[in-house]
Formats: C-alpha cells, sequence, structure tokens
C-alpha cells in the first residue's frame, strides 16, 4: 500500500514537471516526439530543469570546454569582420560579442541547468547578432553550431540566435514589438542572453562621451521598465529567468552614470 502511494505521488509530481517544461517551452511535443526513442533522455531533461548549478560547477564546464568557446568565438568575430561590421567607434564587433559573453561568463550558473546546456548558452552569447546584423538565415546557424555542437545543443544555440533577431520594420519600435518579445520569452535561455546583450550595450554607453553614446544611453534609460516588462516570461524554469543579480549590475551602470553627471553638474536638475 505505501508502495503503491509513492508510486503515484511520483507520478504526480513527474507530470506535473512535464506540464512546467512544456508550458515554458512551446517546442516541447516537437521535441518529445523528435527524442521519444530515448526515454532516459527526456527524463535527463524534464528533471534537470528544475534546477540550476553552483557557480563552481559552471566554471569548471567552463574550463571544460575552454577549446570549444574559443573556436565558436574566433568563428563569430571573423563572421562580423567578414561583413565589416564595427561597434561604437569604429571598434570590431567582436568587442560587442565578448561583452554579451562576459555577462554569461558571470551570470550563467544562475540559469544554467545542465552540463549539455552551456556550449549553446556561449554559442547564442556569440552568435546572437548572426541573422540580424551577418547576413546568416536560421539553416546557416545551424550549420555553423553543428560543427561545434550535438544535434540537439546546435537545435538549441540556433533557438536562441533566432529568437534574438530583430523583426523587420521602419522603427526600433516595430522591430522589437510583442511578437519579437514573445518569440524570446518562448525560447530557453533567450531572455537571459538579450539581458547580457542589453548589459554590454548599456555598460558601453555609459563608458562614452561621444554623441552615440550619449543618445543611446537615454534611449536605453527610457527603455528600461518596458524591456524588462517584455522579457520577463514569469516562469518557475530557471531556464527562462532573469537572474535578479543581471538586472543589478545592468542599473548599477545607470546609477554609477547618474552619479557622475551629477557630479559634473550635467543633469537636469541642477540649477534648480
Amino acid at each position: 500500500m505505501l508502495f503503491s502511494l509513492m508510486l503515484n505521488v511520483i507520478f504526480i509530481a513527474f507530470i506535473l514537471q512535464i506540464y512546467s517544461v512544456f508550458c515554458c517551452f512551446p517546442n516541447f511535443l516537437e521535441f518529445f516526439f523528435c527524442y521519444a526513442h530515448d526515454f532516459s533522455y527526456l527524463c535527463r531533461i524534464i528533471c534537470e530543469a528544475a534546477r540550476t548549478m553552483e557557480r563552481k560547477e559552471f566554471e569548471s564546464y567552463m574550463q571544460k570546454y575552454a577549446d570549444q568557446i574559443e573556436a565558436i568565438r574566433q568563428s563569430a568575430h571573423k563572421l562580423h569582420q567578414s561583413v565589416n561590421q564595427t561597434y561604437g567607434d569604429q571598434l570590431p564587433y567582436g568587442f560587442h560579442l565578448d561583452m554579451v559573453v562576459q555577462g554569461i561568463r558571470d551570470f550563467g550558473h544562475l540559469v544554467c541547468v545542465r552540463e549539455a546546456d552551456v556550449l549553446p548558452l556561449f554559442f547564442g552569447g556569440y552568435y546572437h547578432d548572426s541573422i540580424e546584423d551577418a547576413r546568416l538565415t536560421y539553416n546557416d546557424v545551424m550549420k555553423v553550431a553543428r560543427g561545434y555542437l550535438t544535434e540537439e545543443q546546435a537545435f538549441l544555440a540556433t533557438e536562441i540566435a533566432y529568437a534574438l533577431t530583430n523583426d523587420k520594420g521602419r522603427t526600433r519600435a516595430e522591430r522589437a514589438g510583442e511578437k519579437y518579445y514573445k518569440g524570446i520569452r518562448l525560447t530557453p535561455y533567450a531572455p537571459f542572453v538579450k539581458l547580457c546583450d542589453r548589459l554590454a550595450n548599456i555598460s558601453y554607453s555609459c563608458s562614452g562621451v561621444d554623441s552615440n553614446n550619449l543618445r543611446m544611453k537615454e534611449v536605453y534609460k527610457a527603455e528600461m521598465p518596458h524591456f524588462l516588462q517584455c522579457l520577463n516570461p514569469h516562469s518557475e524554469d530557471p531556464r527562462f529567468l532573469l537572474p535578479q543579480e543581471t538586472v543589478l549590475r545592468l542599473a548599477e551602470c545607470l546609477i554609477d552614470d547618474l552619479e557622475r553627471e551629477e557630479r559634473e553638474g550635467k543633469v537636469w536638475w541642477v540649477g534648480y
């Protein structure tokens, strides 16, 4: 009797975990039927979706896969260089990609649920602008990803890059509208990678004094409440989280910049 009750409890818990993953991962049915032959793999994915890593564990995987991460990095740098894309004051675009991935290095343990997701997370960071800016298609990115990752990993990595690709639009608001943010919210790790992208952009904008930096800094400040609201899927699945630590780092950049402006007498309220 007790054994039967325990089995029922375990079964219910398992179903609830499947429901949680299904709600947070819209491609779960496609994913399920694709890998239904490997039941142990499916069980591992479902059970691991509720936990994240300790920082030391994540760092150990970064060290373990350091060569692959560096190869992906060099590939992404060369890709953007091939289309003559620069960042800020004529910096190589790889400068921005490295800043985005630094956010993943600093905070990835707060969202990453298993070893197999480490490389796709880094690939997504380095290739997040490859479709939007470097003229690759979804299938192009998938082909590149397969050169470094397993089939399952390549799918996840490509989905991240695809989710972060702006829509067609005449204005910034049209290019990053509700459809765009919905795609991010429904893709594992995409909210986190997008947050790291914004952290990189704000960090750079707050570090310079040229006219474009000043302009974009004000744009990011004005967008911040709407940006975080649109990005947050309010999920209990760690893969979709916006870590509070990352949000606070972003806020610190803006606060530090505001304090600097105040010291220099450049804020609007000085003189009132």
